[in-house]
């Protein structure tokens, strides 16, 4: 089964048991799936799928910093509570540990001159990477790893 049909069953099982959360989560993750199907005039692929639920994590991600600042705690939660909803068909990120594994690995592969280039680093690492994990995870460490070399 692939993302869009567990996307889809997921709703619909949600939609039954009248759990609205779920439902208005899944609903506007829909949403902005078909958005940019339309846009790119096609079907997505696994890849685009993941990328366009990644980006409502983001969304809600952000919400919840600007909620948190102007005191709006409950708001904050629905938020996490979607975010909760749609990392259940997001991969699991991997660990602090394999992702300082794979920085070094690139550090070794990299011209002398580019290892401190915090920029040419990230760029690399993410790319061996392809969203197994957060971009910020990736970046803290990456400047932890680069201002001890």
């Amino acid at each position: 089964m692939n993302l869009n049909e567990q996307i889809a069953e997921t709703f619909l099982t949600a939609f039954k048991a009248k759990d609205q959360i779920v439902v208005d989560s899944l609903r506007m993750l829909k949403s902005s799936l078909q958005n940019k199907s339309i846009e790119l005039k096609r079907e997505l692929t696994e890849e685009e799928t993941l990328a366009v639920i990644k980006s409502e994590v983001k969304k809600r991600r952000d919400s919840i910093e600007a909620y948190e600042q102007g005191g709006r705690s409950e708001l904050a939660k629905r938020e996490q509570d979607e975010i909760d909803i749609l990392q259940k068909f997001l991969p699991a990120d991997i660990s602090e540990a394999q992702i300082k594994e794979k920085i070094d690995q690139v550090l070794k592969t990299l011209p002398e001159e580019n290892r401190s280039n915090f920029g040419i680093v990230m760029k690399t690492v993410m790319a061996e990477l392809k969203g197994q994990a957060d971009g910020g995870a990736v970046s803290k460490a990456v400047k932890e790893i680069i201002s001890h070399e």
